[in-house]
């Protein structure tokens, strides 16, 4: 476990920080199969219980549930008009948005790692706006999906969204396939945001510790302006408690308080180089996503809706192109 005081400085965390990165990961695991015919076997007894024992009060057995419904399927679907049922302010420019699904019993349909686009065409425009957003609420909540929004100034869409109100309606398509994720598919990933581009890497985030079966490392370092914009701080703080030796955040601070722990400045090579795991390494997977000057600065840019070729800070510290994903 690493001790807190590991953020203070960087020097002394980098040997730590390498032994967490070059840790052997388990691939050890509950058996699927097992599993099921466990489950399956104390059903049996669970039934024969309540049906067969003496005295015991006859119950039918229950109906096969049904197959969950997705709200997005893709493909020719098209836009979905949702209405807005509530609103959370976060700070002073960031409000999450509950959006209610057609029906209250449909899920997204959203899969890791996948987004949404949504849609507005205000009265005086000739075109409409169209951007993309990732859901923060969980791919199996039914009858709602939740977008956490930063307005961002002269922002068509993000000032359209933080000007509506309840019982509004948005126009939303999906899921836009990302980044397809599934179970141990990496030893260890790195997560290197800036802003709202946490969205993304909070989804995959709580996919891999939501599974009990997937062992996967995961390292994130999250670049803000100041303290009150680390969005989700609770929820990887939650993390890091739990899985001192798989999760591990380092926040990074344009204008840090006096009192700041972590690390001040911009995202650098020095910090980089000294918390991601090792180019070398096998089976290792390194996200990005944020403002695009961030982008540019630690991957080079994408190229439209290409990944566009690997530059910046990861180019020069050895990583490739195989081992980079743009989101």
């Amino acid at each position: 476990m690493f001790a807190r005081s590991a953020f203070r400085t960087l020097r002394p965390l980098q040997s730590q920080v390498r032994r967490y990165a070059s840790e052997a990961t388990s691939k050890s695991g509950t058996n699927p199969l097992v599993y099921a015919l466990g489950a399956g076997a104390l059903g049996g007894a669970g039934y024969w219980y309540f049906s067969g024992a003496p005295g015991a009060e006859k119950v039918a057995a229950a109906a096969p549930s049904a197959p969950v419904k997705p709200a997005f399927t893709g493909g020719d679907q098209g836009f979905i008009s949702l209405k807005l049922s509530d609103v959370e302010i976060v700070n002073h420019n960031t409000k999450i948005f509950r959006f209610e699904l057609p029906e209250g019993d449909m899920v997204s349909g959203m899969n890791v790692a996948s987004a949404l686009l949504t849609k507005y065409k205000g009265p005086n425009d000739e075109k409409p706006t169209v951007r993309p957003y990732t859901p923060i609420s969980d791919e199996s909540t039914k009858g709602y999906i939740e977008l956490l929004v930063k307005q961002y100034p002269n922002g068509p869409m993000s000032t359209h969204i933080h000007n509506m109100a309840p019982g509004q309606r948005l126009e939303v398509k999906g899921p836009l396939p990302k980044y397809a994720w599934s179970e141990n598919k990496h030893d260890h990933i790195a997560l290197i945001a800036g802003g709202t581009g946490i969205t993304p890497m909070y989804q995959l985030t709580r996919a891999i510790f939501n599974n009990p079966n997937d062992k996967t490392k995961v390292t994130l370092i999250f670049g803000n302006v100041t303290e009150e914009d680390i969005l989700l701080k609770s929820k990887f703080d939650e993390l890091e408690n739990t899985y001192p030796q798989r999760f591990r955040a380092f926040y990074v601070l344009d204008k840090p308080p006096k009192d700041w722990a972590g690390h001040g400045g911009f995202i650098s090579k020095d910090l980089l180089k000294t918390v991601l795991p090792e180019p070398k390494s096998d089976n290792i997977k390194l996200f990005v996503c944020g403002p695009p000057g961030m982008v540019k600065a630690i991957s080079g840019p994408k190229d439209k809706m290409k990944q566009g070729e690997l530059a910046g800070i990861l180019k020069e510290l050895g990583y490739n192109e195989e081992q980079v994903y743009k989101f």
